[in-house]
């Protein structure tokens, strides 16, 4: 009886898969008349908006047995296939394939785009302004070890936009050919992970040499390779490499997140629920900072985060990165935004986005 049931539901289920199959096809080929009619108009194919509209509008109506992240994901994975039919999207990360970075790009853009290793942060934003990419994703700061500074000073010279951002939960992963944690001789890793991972290392690999890599994902190669290594790096680098899981989710600090921003070489349109990121550099004079913050604190606007570097060029001056809730065509903040310009030696609107969900 139990057999006849599970029989039943079974072919119910692939009922349903054999409707959703042409259901699917139909959409596909609606989008692709609408990808025509765009290539026609010489129209932008990736619209994130109508791309959030339709995940914001299915969640809602949504009753489950699926939450809202399952649907989120499901339906990004269609609209990234979809698209494919319409037009090639390139992704410049930073590679190799299986880096957190990797992973952050197929989030933001469904697995079915194009995505281009690049070898640095650096390489990343040259894909994408020489137009090899059309969209460069980058990480900008961990909630652990704080800002990637290389990034910050290369967004102070770029024409690219941050067209949106993306967090990612960071779970590391001690992983090897090895079985057993006392045969490990080298643990390798970016620096970061390896910060990010110390104290348990401390605890369970006290005096074993630690050696950094450019990226996870190259850390999991070099412990597939050699006898007694292991390496620092996401669960899906030891599906990659075929390597043994010797420790799980080691970073000292739960809720380990890195934030990654998108690259591009246009503006993002207005949602309703945006973040603006600035740079700028204050009048060399007291309490020069303190107006610029008045500016915002008298309009009630929130500043979510607000940085410092050091100026390149110009020795004990410093550049200060602010992002701030609302997007620069909002009319109060556009106001607020042509009084910081008089008050400033220096004001780069990085670009206006929208909240990462």
């Amino acid at each position: 009886m139990t057999d006849k049931k599970i029989e039943e539901l079974r072919k119910e289920i692939d009922k349903i898969d054999s409707e959703t199959l042409v259901l699917l096809n139909k959409r596909a080929d609606l989008a692709i008349q609408i990808g025509k009619i765009k290539k026609a108009t010489n129209s932008h194919v990736h619209f994130p908006a109508r791309e959030r509209e339709l995940i914001e509008r299915l969640s809602s109506q949504n009753k489950g047995p699926l939450n809202e992240e399952m649907i989120g994901a499901i339906y990004r994975e269609v609209i990234s296939a979809v698209r494919s039919l319409e037009n090639d999207l390139k992704i410049s990360y930073l590679g190799p394939p299986g880096t957190f970075t990797h992973m952050a790009a197929i989030s933001e853009f469904g697995s079915s785009s194009t995505f281009v290793p690049a070898g640095s942060i650096d390489d990343i934003l040259a894909d994408t302004e020489r137009g090899r990419a059309e969209y460069g994703v980058v990480p900008v700061e961990n909630s652990t070890e704080g800002m990637v500074t290389r990034t910050l000073d290369l967004l102070v010279d770029t024409d690219l936009k941050i067209y949106g951002e993306r967090f990612m939960p960071i779970h590391l992963y001690l992983l090897s050919k090895s079985n057993n944690l006392k045969e490990i001789k080298k643990v390798y890793s970016h620096y970061q992970p390896l910060a990010q991972a110390i104290g348990w290392l401390n605890t369970n690999m006290k005096g074993i040499p630690l050696e950094e890599t450019p990226s996870t994902i190259y850390a999991a190669e070099k412990a597939s390779t050699e006898v007694g290594a292991a390496a620092i790096s996401s669960k899906y680098a030891a599906s990659i490499h075929g390597l043994n899981i010797l420790g799980e989710k080691i970073e000292d600090v739960s809720g380990n997140t890195t934030r990654f921003l998108i690259l591009g070489n246009r503006e993002r349109e207005v949602t309703g629920n945006d973040k603006t990121s600035l740079i700028l550099s204050t009048k060399n004079e007291p309490g020069a900072l303190h107006r610029i913050l008045e500016l915002f604190a008298k309009e009630s606007i929130d500043l979510t985060k607000i940085e410092s570097r050091p100026m390149k060029k110009k020795v004990w001056e410093y550049l200060f990165f602010i992002d701030l809730k609302g997007h620069k065509d909002d009319p109060l903040i556009k106001k607020v935004l042509d009084r910081l310009a008089k008050e400033v030696t220096f004001l780069k609107i990085s670009g206006s986005y929208p909240v990462s969900r």
